[in-house]
């Protein structure tokens, strides 16, 4: 058992985030051997509970639950930033051809280290992870992950149609690599498999159907995929799916839509398909850099409130500019401006940060897992000095209560705000 004494950020289960100023995380390993929180609140309060436990302070510090990305592209660590006119015509001169270097098992695996230390430097501590079509990515990815022992999910991309050579799978293959990629990863220690189209343009009926197949037959997997992003996938989608109401109802044709089921960006949605992510228990990834950065659109913040579903943040690295949540938060909430119908700020502060933890966490089907630090959580967390730069200081010391602190540390933040990333460690 071990003590960690500083101000302590958690959220309850409506979503609405309790701060303890002066707080006690206290941790210690479940019969697995993996470092679970056993107790959290004040200081005063928890210490008598525990009080042979030894404690580690951090006076000034925030220990805060660690962050989630729903949607991010481990292959595209190299293409952030890379110019486009648009989605498609930034697949076609940079994704692709970066992504045909993942065939080498050696190179894979230099960038799965690289993007985990990028992750664990911002504090992300969980991610839903596009691989590529080869299987030596995933391979790499997971070995990687395993090693460090985090909690991240990844799969095969399919991707057997109007995708050029060296990415482009065949749909029969691709399906019995995808199943021997799940029996050899899924749920070993910390790791998840996630069926992954790339999205339905890139894959035939053949390879849309098996992979339908392959998610009821393993239904504690994920699915991840895109939908809804560009104005020319959209019209892309409908003509070659002409019998389908919507985008998103094509994968609903094939058995792609439940829970653990996430969609990135669906953005062009009318109120239809929010009821479809609704009614199927599916989540949204949304990827507000990544939209501004190609033009996309805007996510509806209210529509999906209106409605009711499932939603969390996602940087869409490389798309997205950013490793940073707080990048991630701030674009969330210029996002949340566009389309805004009633006064006020667009997302609270403590909202826009439930988003990237246990509501990301809760997206993903992992409530009470991970994203938060409530008794029985997994025990990832960040340390955050929110005196990191000296205009942090001075904005942070004239924070009024926690929705202006946490406004502050979005939007002057950045990776100087992580001092560190600790990790739930078996044994």
């Amino acid at each position: 058992m071990q003590a960690y004494r500083g101000s302590l950020l958690r959220f309850d289960p409506a979503g609405r985030p309790v701060y303890d100023e002066d707080g006690l995380l206290v941790v210690g390993p479940d019969a697995d051997g993996r470092q679970r929180v056993q107790d959290a609140g004040a200081y005063a309060a928890v210490a008598a509970r525990h009080p042979q436990v030894p404690v580690t302070h951090w006076p000034g510090r925030i220990i805060a639950p660690g962050f989630v990305d729903m949607h991010i592209h481990y292959p595209q660590t190299d293409i952030i930033g890379a110019p486009a006119d648009g989605l498609l015509p930034w697949l076609e001169n940079y994704t692709f051809p970066a992504e045909t270097r993942f065939a080498d098992k050696a190179h894979s695996a230099e960038v799965a280290e690289f993007f985990l230390d990028e992750l664990m430097r911002n504090g992300v501590t969980t991610s839903l992870t596009f691989a590529t079509s080869h299987p030596e990515s995933v391979d790499a990815f997971f070995e990687a992950a395993q090693r460090r022992r985090l909690r991240m999910i990844t799969g095969k991309v399919l991707q057997d149609r109007h995708s050029p050579d060296g990415v482009r799978d065949e749909a029969e293959q691709s399906l019995i690599d995808s199943e021997a990629l799940i029996r050899k990863w899924h749920n070993v220690d910390r790791l998840g498999y996630a069926i992954t189209p790339r999205f339905a343009p890139t894959s035939t009926d053949a390879q849309l159907r098996g992979a339908g197949e392959l998610a009821a037959k393993y239904p504690d997997t994920w699915i991840h995929s895109h939908v809804a992003e560009n104005k020319d996938e959209v019209r892309w989608a409908r003509e070659l799916f002409p019998h389908a109401r919507s985008y998103l109802d094509v994968y609903a044709g094939f058995g792609l839509m439940r829970e653990r089921a996430v969609y990135a960006h669906c953005i062009h949605f009318d109120d239809d398909d929010r009821r479809l992510m609704r009614e199927t228990g599916t989540a949204t990834a949304v990827s507000p850099t990544s939209n501004l950065f190609l033009g996309s659109g805007f996510f509806d913040f209210e529509g999906a409130d209106r409605v009711g579903y499932h939603y969390g943040l996602a940087s869409d690295v490389g798309g997205g500019t950013s490793f940073s949540p707080f990048t991630t938060m701030m674009a969330a909430y210029y996002a949340g401006r566009e389309g805004q119908t009633k006064p006020g700020i667009s997302i609270a502060p403590s909202q826009l940060w439930w988003r990237h933890t246990a509501g990301a966490a809760r997206a993903l089907g992992l409530e009470s897992v991970i994203g938060n630090l409530q008794p029985g959580c997994e025990a990832d967390f960040v340390v955050i000095n929110p005196k990191a730069t000296p205009l942090l200081s001075r904005k942070t010391s004239l924070a009024a209560n926690l929705e202006e602190l946490l406004f502050a540390l979005i939007v002057l933040g950045d990776d100087r705000l992580i001092e560190r990333t600790v990790i739930s460690q078996a044994g």
